[in-house]
């Protein structure tokens, strides 16, 4: 037994064996498998010999069930290597195969390599009530991840062999335990200067998961903001850790040596980034840069530089936090809840909003340069922040500043406020509310009602602005402490809605 990873899914592959009724040496595999499928057929045969083994000299057929599963990459080198060897006899064991998963890439010398995606195998595997894994040495940490699976890491497929053969077992690897306490941080609030609008925002779209994007002349600090967001973000809970390791194990992008993440991810693709490697996509579908971002941050230095194309495949996933992949291989999902932190010059040389230094763009040019990105992806943005240039005063400054422990104990407050609101619905942060849990969650006095009504007839607010602006101001009394939005609440969200509305 093997298992196919589609998506950030596994599905089940019994791999079956048969020998004779052939020409001599031929060796066949058929289950709609791929080119590195294929290929296994020279690997396998190399690796039994050098195992000590025999190959069979008569046609050995391998067939990979279900057969209209597609099947790709090298991990069913080790299951197919076994059901030869048990189809001519050269091995039997006591282990109940039925029970068993088998998974790895095999070296010509026998050697057992690492694989992409071993986590949604093991979960599968504990899923359908498997209750042994044999995997990749390097893969065997993720793969324990998974409690109630017996894990078994292997370096070679001689030990499989003296292992199903009872001659010599392969210890389990043991379970272990993870700190989510201290995750490593880019960079400290305390090293930001000045920019104290610029931080309230940042704490704002933190606590309640909202989307932001700064302007302002070059050096200003945009970047080394956007940088300090981790740290300001609630840890990782086991769960989430696990939904991220898995997108990371999937995309072949789990750093060695780290079976678990447990540090919020900060993505930040280059603006020539293609929309594919953005929101995912290839032949066989993989994550992208947003799925890769899920959880955490997905930072966007020079928004307007990114080509307009790219940018619209940003909207499903800001309104639904997950994103739809239809290639010819199939139709995939994969979770997209990030926060967008985007960041851009007021103009093409960048200092229309810098009152000492002379911006030579005509209004012509700082027009088309601002209208590269679309109305409905700046409708989609939250908190839209100018970062001017810093004075020398605050610069050379030696008051200290607030560390992002201080500003991330106020963000984790707010979050259990909205852990206790929405319970076990799903929801995990203001953002993520749709029209109907708005009416429910925040209720408005008279006052308030009053100034969202002048602000969407002077604003020209979409109703999607309209609900967007209720969200944050619900996240601004969360910060506050308050159970009700009031009047100065509703009046600071306003405020980070862009100025041409």
């Amino acid at each position: 037994m093997s298992a196919a990873v589609i998506g950030l899914e596994a599905s089940l592959v019994e791999v079956e064996a048969d020998t004779g009724g052939g020409d001599m040496g031929v060796f066949s595999v058929v289950g709609l498998p791929d080119a590195a499928v294929s290929e296994s057929r020279e690997r396998v045969r190399r690796a039994i010999k050098n195992s000590g083994q025999e190959f069979p000299r008569v046609k050995v057929t391998v067939n990979l069930a279900p057969a209209d599963l597609k099947k790709q990459g090298p991990s069913y080198d080790l299951p197919i290597a076994l059901a030869i060897m048990f189809a001519t006899g050269k091995i039997t064991s006591d282990v109940d195969l039925q029970k068993t998963i088998f998974a790895g890439e095999l070296a010509l010398a026998g050697d057992i390599r690492p694989i992409n995606g071993i986590l949604p195998i093991a979960i599968q595997a504990q899923k359908i009530g498997m209750e042994n894994m044999f995997v990749p040495a390097a893969n065997a940490a993720e793969a324990k991840l998974v409690k109630n699976l017996q894990v078994f890491p292997a370096k070679h497929l001689r030990e499989v062999i003296n292992h199903l053969l009872g001659r010599e077992r392969i210890a389990p690897e043991p379970d272990k335990d993870f700190d989510f306490s201290n995750p490593a941080i880019l960079a400290d609030m305390a090293h930001v200067k000045g920019q104290e609008h610029a931080k309230r925002a940042m704490e704002i779209a933190a606590a309640g998961g909202h989307n932001m994007l700064m302007s302002g002349p070059p050096g200003s600090g945009k970047t080394l903001l956007a940088r300090t967001m981790p740290s300001i973000l609630p840890n990782l809970t086991l769960p989430e850790a696990l939904e991220l390791t898995k997108i990371y194990s999937v995309a072949g992008e789990l750093p060695a040596g780290t079976p678990l993440l447990t540090a919020r991810p900060f993505r930040a693709p280059h603006h020539t980034a293609s929309g594919a490697a953005l929101v995912g996509g290839g032949v066989w579908p993989r994550p992208g840069e947003i799925s890769l971002a899920h959880r955490g941050v997905l930072f966007l230095d020079e928004f307007p530089e990114f080509p307009r194309p790219v940018l619209e495949n940003l909207r499903q996933p800001l309104e639904d936090g997950m994103i739809n992949v239809s290639r010819a291989a199939g139709n995939l999902s994969f979770p997209a809840k990030f926060i967008l932190i985007a960041a851009m010059n007021p103009c093409p040389c960048g200092y229309a909003s810098d009152p000492d230094r002379h911006c030579l763009c005509s209004p012509g040019q700082i027009s088309n340069y601002q209208k590269k990105i679309s109305g409905p992806i700046i409708d989609r943005i939250d908190l839209h922040v100018e970062v001017p240039r810093i004075s020398f005063d605050k610069l050379s400054s030696l008051q200290a500043a607030e560390t992002s422990a201080m500003i991330k104990a106020r963000i984790e407050k707010a979050r259990e406020k909205q852990k206790e609101r929405f319970g076990v619905g799903g929801l995990f942060t203001n953002s993520e509310m749709n029209s109907e849990t708005v009416k429910k969650y925040c209720p408005l006095d008279d006052q308030t009602k009053d100034l969202l009504k002048s602000a969407v007839t002077s604003l020209h607010l979409s109703a999607r602005a309209y609900f967007r602006v209720l969200k944050l101001a619900r996240t601004i009394a969360d910060l506050a402490d308050a159970d009700q939005i009031a009047y100065a609440h509703a009046a600071e969200a306003l405020q980070y809605r862009p100025k041409s509305e």
